[in-house]
């Protein structure tokens, strides 16, 4: 008697093992060399092509580009970070570990580590940035189009966090720590007062995240409070200028924001 076609026989128990073998060899194969370009394609996405990775080398785990600030889909406006980008990813215990380069602006380099779980409520991912300062210059930010292509800023930007992770679920998104900007000695081409000042820009994660802009000294004032609410910043602040030099920054006052009298007013969402 010949036997079942559903039987699972010796033959057939070989050529499904070798069968498996070959296909999970061949999505090994395809994540180990997957071109650097992915990684550009996933930034681009995440990020709504506000950070565009050019001229990509290497592999996904193991590659380096051109890292541009741009506006988002349809800017014609994009700023070059100097120097390049270049990273390594690999994996680890618990998830993957990215480590990332830019020679201008990351002395120390930046580390990411991505965690995914599984347990009763289902799916999760845990994306934390390890505690590296990095800084920045000021003139990327008129790769974002109005109004900082016009405001043309230039000084550094001290980027620093301290605990700062996302844990992302099905159902919702949760940022702990804290993430903080600080710009000091600011200047701008629309006014011939240098430096205007120095600020600092705080997220205070929670569950809703807060923003705070701040000044620390300087002739041009810079304050304000927001919150996120779901996707969306609501902002609300307002810049004013030392009384013997408000004539002199008239011009970035009345781009910065919807002028009342001395004040100047940022509203955002």
């Amino acid at each position: 008697m010949s036997p079942n076609a559903n039987t699972l026989t010796p033959t057939r128990a070989l050529r499904l093992a070798c069968g498996l073998g070959a296909a999970v060899g061949a999505l090994l194969a395809v994540l180990m060399l997957a071109p650097a370009r992915w990684v550009g394609d996933a930034l681009s996405l995440a990020s709504g092509q506000r950070w565009i990775l050019t001229h990509t080398q290497g592999s996904w785990w193991r590659g380096s580009g051109q890292l541009l600030l741009s506006g988002g889909a349809g800017s014609r406006t994009a700023m070059r970070v100097p120097g390049g980008l270049n990273w390594e990813i690999a994996p680890s215990w618990s998830g993957l570990v990215a480590r990332l380069n830019a020679p201008c602006c990351t002395p120390q380099g930046l580390e990411l580590r991505i965690q995914p779980s599984l347990g009763l409520q289902g799916w999760g991912l845990r994306v934390q940035l390890m505690d590296q300062p990095s800084t920045w210059p000021a003139q990327l930010l008129a790769g974002l189009g109005t109004p900082w292509n016009t405001l043309q800023l230039s000084g550094p930007l001290q980027l620093s966090s301290q605990s700062l992770a996302l844990n992302i679920t099905p159902h919702a998104r949760h940022l702990a720590g804290t993430l903080t900007l600080q710009a000091t000695a600011l200047s701008s081409q629309l006014t011939t007062i240098r430096p205007m000042g120095s600020y600092a820009l705080t997220l205070q994660g929670g569950d809703v995240p807060r923003l705070s802009l701040s000044t620390s000294h300087g002739p041009l004032k810079l304050e304000g409070q927001g919150q996120w609410v779901g996707d969306k910043l609501r902002f609300n602040g307002q810049a004013t200028a030392e009384p013997a030099q408000e004539a002199e920054l008239a011009n970035l006052l009345n781009i910065m924001g919807r002028r009342t009298g001395a004040r100047s007013l940022i509203t955002l969402g």
